[in-house]
């Protein structure tokens, strides 16, 4: 069925809606989980959709106020080391060559993320990425563990110079022992739950049709809404080639009162864009983003990139796809002309 609208203004949710982090997400919170001795299955599922400062709050009350905002960065920055583990770490690190950039798949997550002073359900039908590859793991895993107890290359990996029939097969085998030697010290200063980051990749990835969407809508018609804080909102678009908008409202921003599924996000979004909600488009993809979406009064499109479509259904999004590539915008006599093939 195809549906058209008109719109001001669009308010885009970050993750699961225009990029994919969650493998990295839920083997962030699969870590917290441990740390308290909670089920990860039930903590992941807890906290998906929700800003980190609510979901720590919850999980880690002792927490003191004055220590929540570091509390905050140190979980975001441990998002963002299980997405960039397996490539800088683990099996990724030794490719022969670097990935080729694609704007709608995975590229490489080591661009640098801005430096960056941090402010402030249902479960997923994916399966926890906390759970490790156990048909990939072990060789890995075990070969890491092994190296984090040896502090030098081992005499019987060095070959005498004199083994060697000409000066380049020496320099060859002497820049291979530095690279172990290297390689080794890096490995040593990991710690276990990095070690096994490493060795999954979960590298973020953008979703299909959001750069062709976002290419569509002329400056300062969107906004990104999201309940990640600085740190991982800047540094998760960042990664797959997404330019944070100027009006990118993150769960750190002073100014909100209340995170997803309150309608506070949304609203603070339209108001720096100065439109009025009730004229904007809201995309998401979580049931507590929709839920948020449909209070603020704007018209909610649902993409089902992370949940069925039988969780989020009875949410109250207007209009249920796939993902973005079922959406077309044209900017036509100063609005945006939506096509949606639900």
């Amino acid at each position: 069925m195809i549906s058209t609208f008109r719109a001001d203004a669009v308010l885009f949710d970050m993750d699961g809606t225009l990029t994919d982090s969650i493998a990295a997400v839920e083997a962030a919170w699969g870590k917290v989980a441990k740390d308290i001795g909670q089920d990860p299955a039930y903590v992941i599922a807890a906290t998906h959709g929700k800003r980190a400062i609510d979901n720590l709050a919850q999980f880690k009350p002792n927490i003191l106020p004055h220590q929540m905002d570091s509390e905050v960065q140190d979980f975001e920055e441990s998002i963002l080391f299980f997405a960039d583990a397996y490539r800088t770490h683990g099996p990724g690190s030794r490719r022969s060559s670097p990935p080729t950039y694609s704007s709608e798949s995975a590229v490489d997550s080591e661009v640098n993320t801005p430096s960056l002073t941090p402010g402030s359900s249902a479960p997923s039908s994916r399966a926890s990425s906390f759970a490790f590859d156990s048909s990939r793991r072990p060789s890995f895993a075990s070969r890491l563990s092994s190296a984090l107890m040896m502090s030098a290359v081992p005499e019987a990996e060095v070959v005498s110079p004199a083994e060697f029939e000409d000066s380049s097969m020496e320099g060859n085998h002497m820049d291979i022992v530095e690279q172990q030697w290297n390689d080794k010290s890096k490995i040593h200063q990991l710690k276990a739950w990095q070690i096994e980051a490493a060795a999954v990749d979960r590298s973020v990835r953008i979703l299909p049709g959001v750069k062709k969407l976002i290419d569509s809508i002329p400056a300062g018609r969107y906004a990104v809404a999201t309940s990640g804080a600085k740190t991982y909102a800047y540094g998760c678009m960042t990664r797959v080639g997404i330019t944070p908008p100027p009006v990118t409202i993150t769960a750190d921003d002073k100014r909100l009162k209340a995170g997803k599924p309150a309608p506070d996000p949304f609203l603070l979004a339209a108001k720096c864009l100065r439109y009025d909600p009730k004229k904007c488009v809201v995309f998401e993809d979580s049931p507590s983003g929709i839920r948020a979406g449909v209070a603020s009064g704007a018209l909610v499109i649902a993409v089902c990139t992370s949940h069925e479509r039988s969780k989020i259904e009875n949410c109250g999004a207007h209009f249920i796809v796939d993902n973005l590539e079922k959406v077309k915008c044209d900017f036509i006599d100063g609005q945006l002309n939506f096509t949606i093939l639900s």
